[in-house]
């Protein structure tokens, strides 16, 4: 089993899982499954590039 980053080029150790959908919006990526592992520095990333998309996804569920 593999037990690194899924972002092209990276070999640092997965951190984090997050949906394929999501991080292929950021990333080129080298995995094909629908959950992808990103290391510590690519998760870090990943929240800063996705915070807006979060923030108005968690306002349209409370009511």
């Amino acid at each position: 089993m593999d037990e690194s980053c899924d972002v092209t080029g990276c070999k640092n150790d997965k951190f984090k899982t997050v949906s394929r959908k999501e991080a292929e919006k950021i990333f080129s990526l080298s995995s094909n499954s629908n959950k992808v592992h990103l290391c510590k520095e690519h998760y870090k990333e990943f929240k800063k590039k996705t915070k807006k998309d979060r923030e108005i996804e968690r306002l349209t569920w409370v009511k």
